[in-house]
């Protein structure tokens, strides 16, 4: 069992970040301190929720471009219903938060289901509009800490049991998942369909309607990340998360989700989002630009899919000497 945890791409990329943390922790004690991986944990949260929804779509062979964007007009929405009803309360503008990402989600799903639009196409150009629509709505103003309400900036920064709501709100999509994945049809719909969509007809799944309702997982979790996100930082503008949307598919194929379809665990996604967060957090520990967080970040993506390429290269030169033997 432990050969095999020792091979495996989660194996690997555990025994990285360890690696990470010694290395650090040689220059900077502290930086390995319990406390302060609980902080980075936190700070990672919302890359981890979001890139476990992200992970959903492209086991079915898709990719969402549009989550940073959905995140951003979720969070200005909620924000300006919050300076206008003050009193609304906090499991309200999570359900609304939650309601309004799933809407964005699904024109996503429907436009790749019902329209066949490569969804390349359709998420590039649903972030645009949704990155558009904030700007019409908000005027290109900011929404800052003294015009929040204090409940709705407190909620994602309550602790419990040692850690924040928003750690905990990471945790309990992440068990989600386990469970998604593991254990419901849904979940096996995925792997079938991005496996082999023409095999999965047969079984009597609808890929479209299976890719569309990744989609919709999608944009439910960056709805939710959405408030989290603006009210932990207490600020609400048009650039919110800029960028963030190649982190989270970064976090995705480092962890071992195949771009291809079909391939990848929930322990992969985990463990890819931690390492960014690790790294992001390790920057200016060690005294380098966070600007080179991009070029790590595009580095790593290349290692991983070359990685992939020669592992499954190696599989495919395994099956054919299995099949020459047979003969």
């Amino acid at each position: 069992m432990i050969p095999s945890l020792i091979k495996s791409r989660e194996g690997i990329l555990a025994a990285a970040i360890l690696a990470l943390l010694l290395v650090i922790s040689t220059r900077f004690p502290a930086f390995a301190a319990p406390k302060n991986l609980a902080n980075v944990f936190n700070d990672t949260a919302p890359l981890i929720i979001l890139a476990l929804g992200q992970m959903a779509v492209i086991l079915t062979r898709c990719i969402d471009l549009s989550v940073a964007a959905n995140l951003a007009l979720t969070g200005m929405v909620v924000a300006m219903l919050n300076t206008a009803m003050p009193d609304l309360p906090v499991p309200m503008i999570l359900l609304i938060a939650i309601g309004f990402g799933t809407l964005m989600g699904l024109v996503n799903g429907l436009l790749v289901w019902k329209l066949d639009i490569p969804p390349i196409v359709v998420t590039l150009g649903t972030m645009t509009i949704y990155r558009g629509i904030i700007f019409v709505i908000s005027g290109g103003e900011w929404i800052n800490a003294h015009e929040m309400s204090p409940a709705f900036k407190a909620f994602p920064r309550e602790v419990i049991l040692g850690l924040p709501v928003l750690s905990w709100m990471a945790i309990l999509v992440v068990v989600g998942f386990i469970i998604l994945v593991g254990r419901s049809p849904l979940g096996r719909a995925f792997y079938a369909v991005g496996g082999n969509p023409h095999a999965a007809v047969y079984t009597g799944i609808n890929v479209g309607r299976t890719q569309c309702a990744a989609f919709i997982l999608s944009g439910a979790l960056a709805g939710l990340t959405g408030y989290l996100w603006v009210a932990r930082y207490a600020v609400a503008y048009v650039d919110i998360a800029g960028g963030f949307e190649l982190e989270v598919v970064a976090a995705c194929v480092i962890g071992g989700i195949s771009i291809a379809g079909g391939i990848g665990s929930v322990g992969g996604a985990l463990l890819g989002a931690l390492f960014l967060g690790i790294v992001k957090n390790a920057l200016p520990v060690v005294n380098i630009s966070p600007f080179w967080q991009l070029a790590i970040s595009g580095s790593a993506i290349i290692i991983a899919v070359a990685f992939n390429a020669t592992s499954n290269r190696t599989k495919g030169r395994v099956i054919l000497k299995k099949a020459e033997h047979a003969l």
